[in-house]
């Protein structure tokens, strides 16, 4: 497995298929857990046909954690290579002000963490992409 990191517009709009949102409420990271599984993970998911990936990003933060007032940014593009078969995703930061009831989807609950806990749903890619939204937030 690799992964590449871009400056946002280096992807072709076309090819960015995922939107994940590393978010903090409080000063705290904001993870969800799946329904189906018992591990935590950055809120994120596909983007649907014909969709903005700007509108991916605040779709998926408000299904994935309820998040109802929020500043969301672009951070970075990145791809992810599993056997000779790359996709692309966007990155995005969001500092979430306001969180109301969780969407009854297939997140089960929210917790916030002051860092990514050992049990991830993506461990080999999740902590990479959280290290250079920490390093983007020094910067500012």
């Amino acid at each position: 497995m690799k992964i590449d990191f871009y400056e946002i517009g280096k992807v072709e709009d076309e090819n960015l298929e995922f939107a994940i949102i590393s978010s903090r409420y409080k000063n705290e990271w904001i993870l969800a857990k799946h329904k189906e599984r018992t591990t935590w993970e950055i809120p994120g998911g596909h983007r649907e046909k014909g969709e903005d990936i700007n509108y991916t990003a605040k779709r998926e933060l408000y299904e994935e954690t309820g998040a109802l007032k929020y500043n969301i940014e672009p951070v970075f593009d990145y791809s992810v290579t599993i056997d000779n078969v790359k996709s692309y995703g966007r990155m995005f930061y969001a500092e979430v002000f306001e969180l109301g009831k969780l969407p009854e989807l297939e997140i089960e609950k929210i917790q916030l963490f002051n860092e990514l806990p050992s049990s991830l749903t993506y461990p080999l890619i999740q902590p990479y992409l959280q290290e250079k939204v920490i390093e983007y937030l020094k910067k500012y």
